[in-house]
């Protein structure tokens, strides 16, 4: 017999089914409660205890700290997969062979050319625009130059998506840097791997010959697979909801990308460089700024440590510290910053306050260590972070389209004025 929920309202008792997952998570299902009830709705600022859909993409266990992708232990897929494979797998639901992985990787290079129009639109773009600004704006403009609204019952048509969307949108990561740094754009190179053609098109210098590192390779390769997905946060949410009006498989990634934005989501990563950079210009003392973040009656706050989510250690963060070890051993970088980070790290895994509850460094805190080093500016972390979750993006927005789920539309409490008289210009 099925599990069921009762409420009461008003004296009156509702029956509503409990549904349970394939991890054994459990949700009550109330899509009938305005019906039934005559107008009765539920609130839950934030959506923390309400489920908007159901998904086959991506498993998290905050509590344990567990995260996989279509089943895999993102432990596994780092440490085995490369990103194009961990992208395949998240979109499509399976690993590829070799042969469709080969098929993948050759379809994503033929796609990689971006018109030369839209050049145009970056260079319209000031200098110091925001990096993140610009990526919206050029994610949404690859809808005029491609206007033809995906068939997503087509196979065909699905594939041709995305592998045109993986294609372009590493030019546009690599151009908008390269706008911010004021540097002459580069084209993708089809000899090239994605994660050496992304490094490639980012760093190399006019008139130099750019020498791949794969130290970084494997550091960048990483870091996009754990930023790949996971799960219903803001800006997945945002991809879905836009979706679910079928606009287009770009503006819904422009949009997504603009959700990614906020420091308490994507930018993250920026705000932990931008803290360390407050802390060395006030004289580097960790012990001092600790001492801030365990004062209950400071506003100064510790970034890149916890996890709204995850309630033990976040499971990325253990995989791309030793990557993050690796690239600053590599490159043998002598950075105040850089060394601050480490102080931070040995002293909060060392301090009780930090440990009893749990306030691991977390991967926004690496990311932005291993972005520095790399030469990549601060206000690129967050595009980074996009790169990253792109597959994941289309992946929840095909699963959304497939599932025919409906316009999304949240109800709401209303605390405004009841019904007022209009009192013309003159009397008020």
């Amino acid at each position: 017999m099925s599990e069921i929920a009762k409420i009461e309202v008003n004296g009156s008792v509702y029956e509503f089914p409990v549904i349970e997952g394939t991890e054994n998570e459990k949700a009550i299902n109330i899509s009938k409660l305005r019906g039934l009830t005559g107008g009765v709705t539920t609130i839950d600022p934030g959506y923390k205890n309400t489920g908007s859909c159901e998904s086959g993409i991506t498993f998290l266990d905050g509590e344990k700290g567990t995260l996989r992708y279509r089943g895999y232990s993102i432990e596994e897929l780092a440490e085995k997969a490369d990103f194009l494979e961990v992208a395949y797998l998240l979109i499509f639901g399976e690993l590829p062979d070799a042969a469709t992985l080969e098929k993948f990787q050759n379809d994503i290079k033929k796609q990689s050319i971006v018109d030369e129009e839209i050049k145009k639109i970056v260079d319209a773009f000031p200098k110091a625009a925001h990096p993140m600004g610009v990526l919206s704006s050029l994610t949404s403009a690859l809808t005029a130059f491609n206007p033809n609204s995906v068939d997503v019952d087509s196979e065909e048509a699905m594939y041709n998506a995305v592998v045109k969307i993986m294609g372009k949108f590493p030019v546009l990561v690599a151009w908008t840097m390269r706008k911010n740094q004021g540097m002459p754009f580069k084209y993708s190179d089809s000899s090239l791997g994605y994660i050496e053609n992304i490094l490639k098109m980012m760093f190399k210098k006019p008139g130099e010959k750019y020498v791949q590192n794969p130290v970084l390779v494997n550091a960048l390769d990483k870091l996009l697979i754990l930023h790949a997905d996971h799960e219903q946060n803001c800006s997945t949410s945002t991809v879905r909801i836009v979706g679910s009006s079928h606009a287009g498989l770009f503006a819904s990634l422009s949009a997504g990308i603009s959700a990614l934005w906020g420091p308490l989501h994507g930018g993250a990563n920026q705000a932990v460089l931008e803290m360390l950079a407050g802390i060395e210009e006030d004289g580097g003392d960790t012990a001092k700024y600790m001492a801030k973040a365990k004062d209950k009656s400071d506003p100064f706050r510790l970034m890149g440590f916890g996890h709204r989510v995850y309630k033990n250690f976040d499971p990325r963060a253990k995989i791309i510290k030793v990557a993050a070890d690796e690239v600053l051993s590599d490159l043998g970088i002598e950075d105040p910053i850089l060394n601050i980070a480490k102080g931070l790290e040995r002293e909060a895994l060392a301090d009780d306050y930090f440990v009893s509850r749990k306030l691991y460094p977390n991967v926004d805190f690496y990311s932005g260590i291993i972005y520095r080093a790399m030469g990549i500016p601060t206000e690129m972390f967050t595009v980074m972070f996009a790169l990253g979750r792109l597959p994941g993006w289309i992946a929840q927005w095909k699963e959304m389209r497939l599932r025919k789920e409906p316009i999304g539309r949240p109800r709401q409490v209303y605390i405004g004025e009841n019904l007022r008289s209009f009192v013309p210009v003159e009397k008020r």
